[in-house]
């Protein structure tokens, strides 16, 4: 796995009890994965060396982020066919490859691809200056959202503007982006989905995302009150995404619920957030279905393991430290023995995201109250409901 954060820790996990030879190429010995991964090449994503050398001798290389340049997945792939002319040295196969993970890279790709296969998306528009931002306020209306075409995520790279004075604010930087309209929705959701390369596909129960500034605070598992047409809905269309991009391992969609339907929003081609409630509260984890999916082997059952589930990320706060989250646990697990702890192992930073907690059961409200309150008191010694 091309990465070593709190993806590729999990991966892990789950390649242990496979019993899968799992290795990283880590930026540092620090990363979250390399801390506990027995194979770990230190090496960096942009070098076509490192990057090359780290895929020989693997039957698989799959990612925890989609930051490797498309250059380079192409001469991964060409290695994999045998061109890069290193006679008798076996190379990987990459999964996802490069042709899929380009829509994960580049945004504005992203929507052109999906409106030619006709998927309701937000409306969108190049632009370079605030003229043509204005444009795109006079048929939608302000607000506008900028959008950064290549390395947004969890937030970064995304510009709520409510002003032609903040749009060019955010122009003034050299970062190229596009113009989206502002969705009003019920609620953000998200469908996880699984292909292998023989074409066996496995769709995990639709969930909600509840997200602050951007950013996923809890997942709720499935989503609650969403007809059951609708999350058909959704499965169908993550399930028909992968097919028609030709996704192997896991496919993330992330979606609005409008008064008007569904909308696409963001995809990603890798183990994700809205998918970490799976380790305690599906049959088989996403991370498990990952591995199954990018080594072609049949799928594991994605079904619920409780009637309802409730994730929260836990973050960094001011002052706070990695000692000092240890020493909680004992308050976290006396006071709700049923809370699921995951510590990410990352030095903590305000806003970070460090870990997450998981309940199961039957009454969400309840679980997010538990599941709120163990977060809240790792993140900072203190129990907030929800």
């Amino acid at each position: 796995m091309v990465g070593a954060g709190q993806l590729a820790r999990m991966t892990c996990q789950a390649a242990i009890g496979l019993g899968i030879g799992f290795r990283v190429l880590a930026a540092s010995p620090g990363d979250s994965a390399a801390l506990v991964c027995a194979g770990v090449v230190i090496g960096d994503h942009t070098d076509p060396e490192a990057l090359l050398a780290f895929a020989r001798g693997c039957d698989v290389v799959t990612f925890d982020h989609e930051h490797v340049p498309g250059g380079l997945l192409d001469e991964l792939e060409k290695a994999a066919a045998g061109q890069d002319g290193a006679a008798g040295q076996a190379s990987a196969a990459v999964r996802p490859g490069a042709a899929a993970l380009r829509y994960t890279q580049d945004k504005l790709a992203m929507r052109e691809r999906l409106g030619a296969l006709g998927v309701p998306c937000p409306r969108y528009a190049p632009v370079t200056d605030v003229a043509g931002v204005r444009a795109c306020a006079e048929e939608w209306g302000w607000p506008v959202v900028l959008k950064a075409v290549t390395g947004g995520y969890d937030g970064r790279g995304v510009w709520v503007c409510g002003t032609p004075e903040e749009a060019a604010a955010v122009l003034a930087h050299p970062v190229a982006v596009f113009a989206e309209e502002h969705v009003a929705f019920r609620a953000e959701l998200a469908a996880l989905v699984a292909r292998s390369p023989y074409g066996q596909a496995a769709a995990y129960p639709v969930v909600e995302t509840v997200q602050r500034g951007g950013v996923c605070h809890e997942v709720l598992a499935p989503a609650p009150g969403l007809p059951p047409g609708l999350a058909m809905q959704a499965e169908r269309m993550a399930l028909g995404l992968a097919a028609e991009l030709g996704v192997t391992g896991l496919l993330a969609v992330e979606l609005f619920a409008t008064e008007a339907g569904l909308m696409v929003n963001e995809l990603a081609m890798r183990p994700h957030n809205s998918g970490h409630w799976t380790i305690e509260g599906a049959r088989t984890s996403q991370f498990e279905q990952h591995l199954r999916a990018v080594l072609d082997l049949p799928l594991g059952d994605p079904r619920l393991a409780a009637p309802q589930v409730v994730m929260a990320n836990v973050f960094g706060a001011g002052g706070a430290s990695t000692a000092g989250i240890y020493s909680r646990y004992t308050h976290v697990m006396a006071a709700d023995p049923g809370v699921k702890v995951h510590l990410y192992g990352k030095q903590v930073r305000p806003g970070r995201k460090i870990g997450h907690v998981t309940v199961i059961g039957s009454d969400v409200a309840g679980l997010r109250d538990r599941a709120t309150r163990a977060a809240s008191y790792l993140a900072t010694g203190t129990e907030e409901s929800a």
